[in-house]
């Protein structure tokens, strides 16, 4: 079974072709699983994708930042073949979206090999990639869906009253293994390669014991840098801007069209050496808690959240942040403040405007209202996005999971029952 990787390719827009650009990406939205450019459906391997605009901007000492086309996806491992399936299957529209940026090749014979060139060459890493169970596919996730309705649909047909828990299990066990679509079942999924579990063990080894040799000298340094943020907290302005009703009508009219809702948002990065140098750090160790510890359906408590990412992009200069999640902004966003907080703070206090934090992870999004309007005025219109399985929600994914993995083992009484309250 693979892994999931994060796809980013990030291309600058030529010059008078944003708006033009905006209008194609609006009409592939329409129907972003089927359409002319990019049928994200049709790829068995991209969980969620995403396209959107980043529009002309002014940074922190007056320059100009280009307009840039994102590309995003979220996808079963190897990344390559996804790549390979994009440029041989989806090649013209990626020539009717491309031709609008810089660098692509606008001839009437470019090749497929040119095309994943210019991909490539575009892509950039992601900084922190929150994954809600590492090695579930696209497919496991399609036909966990499926065995769960078929389950349903067996038990519909019978009464099954004056049936103990063990004796419908010992029912539905005999019905998944008589039915050949379904025996699949019986197995437990196959975990990721041993080489990528190899890569995660030594990593998830090195870091702690890499920071252990370096203790002696990272203690002072912590301490000069506690009382630096200390000397940046204060100083530092935290305007509480309100959104424009207008962006947020737009942010509104791409939202709630199911149960689930991408989010994507950018921000600059505090002015002077030391923001820089600790948000990167900071991410860091997000995407080492990402990678080891919360990589089973769970972000710290938030148990909605499909995928999540941090990019650094324009030369260190600002953050993107893009997500795919259950239910709406609101419930979103104030599952955060509740839960998780003190993270929000430590990554997002290096953000330009958001709300003042003591010792980086106390106040900031404790301010409901303020936390509130920052997301909502660094939020992005996302002008393309597809979900792979937009009816699902993480805890049905996860529940649909343990579906699969109680029809092998023994159960007692109690945990019969308690399974097939999944169902």
């Amino acid at each position: 079974m693979a892994h999931q990787v994060a796809l980013t390719v990030i291309a600058r827009i030529k010059p008078d072709e944003t708006e033009a650009l905006k209008q194609l990406l609006k009409a592939m939205n329409v129907n972003a699983a089927q359409n002319d450019l990019i049928p994200f459906g049709t790829f068995s391997t991209i969980h969620f994708a995403r396209l959107l605009v980043l529009d002309q901007a002014i940074d922190l000492d007056g320059g100009l930042i280009a307009p840039e086309l994102v590309l995003i996806g979220e996808c079963d491992a190897p990344l390559d073949r996804v790549l390979k399936q994009l440029v041989n299957e989806a090649g013209e529209g990626l020539d009717r979206i491309y031709q609008h940026c810089e660098g692509y090749s606008t001839g009437s014979k470019i090749t497929p090999a040119q095309r994943l060139a210019y991909l490539r060459a575009n892509m950039v890493r992601s900084q922190a990639f929150y994954v809600n169970t590492v090695g579930r596919t696209v497919q496991q996730i399609h036909q966990e869906a499926q065995l769960r309705e078929a389950i349903q649909c067996f038990l519909d047909r019978s009464d099954w009253s004056h049936s103990s828990a063990l004796e419908v299990r010992t029912k539905i066990l005999a019905y998944v293994r008589g039915d050949s679509t379904l025996n699949w079942a019986i197995h437990p999924p196959a975990p990721p390669s041993i080489l990528f579990r190899f890569k995660e063990t030594l990593h998830l080894v090195v870091v702690p014991l890499l920071l252990l040799i370096l203790l002696p000298l990272l203690i002072p340094l912590f301490v000069v840098w506690l009382v630096l943020l200390r000397i940046h907290e204060l100083s530092d302005a935290a305007p509480d801007v309100k959104p424009d009703d207008v962006h947020v009508q737009e942010l509104a009219a791409l939202e709630d069209y199911g149960t689930q809702n991408q989010f994507s948002a950018i921000g600059s990065i505090k002015p002077g050496w030391f923001r820089h140098t600790t948000v990167l750090m900071l991410l860091m160790a997000v995407d080492y808690a990402a990678r080891h510890v919360f990589n089973k359906e769970d972000l710290a408590g938030v148990k909605t959240i499909h995928f999540a990412r941090w990019v650094v992009l324009d030369g260190q200069r600002r953050v993107l942040f893009a997500s795919n999640y259950d239910g709406s902004l609101e419930s979103y966003m104030d599952d955060f403040i509740d839960k998780v907080a003190w993270g929000l703070n430590a990554v997002f206090s290096n953000g330009v405007g958001y709300p003042k934090t003591n010792w980086l992870i106390f106040d900031g999004a404790k301010d409901e209202q303020a936390f509130k309007n920052y997301i909502r005025v660094h939020q992005l219109p996302t002008q393309v996005w597809y979900s792979a399985y937009d009816h699902l929600t993480a805890l049905n994914i996860a529940s649909n999971a343990r579906i699969r993995s109680g029809l092998t083992g023994d159960m007692s009484a109690s945990e019969a029952e308690e399974w097939l309250r999944l169902l």
